[in-house]
């Protein structure tokens, strides 16, 4: 009995081991800008964000900024988000889901501001175009809470491994 428990917590240590072997390290991987546009309020928005690499394998972590203007707001919404990819694979169509959860400060052309939290989920495909540029992606953002809506970003990560 004492040999198969022994057995078994070798194979776990391994198992994990092999996981986190595979997972990216925590730390800066790259940086780049998104652009895209949002429904309710309706709006172009532009921004930047990190790949700070891998919270587990397959767990990526991206925080963001966007700023919103257009129908008489302007929207600025740092984000912080975590996502699943799909797959390992980087050279293939890599689809991922997640969800993010950040401040968002907005303020009326005709004179006002306030701030809320901002909740989303959000779903997207990425896929690197060469070792040495990065990856692009296409995004989408449902908001839960006092946020816009739905988002619709083109963003591009550059230096990211």
């Amino acid at each position: 009995m004492k040999k198969y428990i022994i057995l078994l917590l070798v194979s776990l240590l391994i198992g994990v081991s092999s996981l986190s072997a595979a997972a990216r390290t925590f730390g800066l991987h790259g940086a780049g800008p998104r652009v895209g546009v949002s429904i309710d309020p309706d709006q172009i928005h532009f921004g930047g964000h990190l790949d700070l690499g891998d919270l587990a394998t397959r767990l990526m972590i991206f925080p963001s900024i966007e700023v919103g203007v257009g129908d008489d707001l302007t929207i600025v919404a740092p984000m912080f988000a975590i996502g699943y990819r799909f797959r390992e694979d980087w050279g293939s169509w890599n689809p991922y889901i997640g969800g993010g959860v950040g401040p968002v400060f907005v303020s009326s052309d005709h004179g006002g501001s306030n701030s809320e939290l901002g909740l989303t989920v959000q779903g997207g495909i990425q896929k690197r175009l060469s070792s040495q540029s990065g990856f692009m992606f296409l995004e989408f953002k449902i908001g839960l809470a006092d946020y816009n809506d739905f988002k619709f970003t083109l963003g591009w990560c550059f230096g990211s491994k």
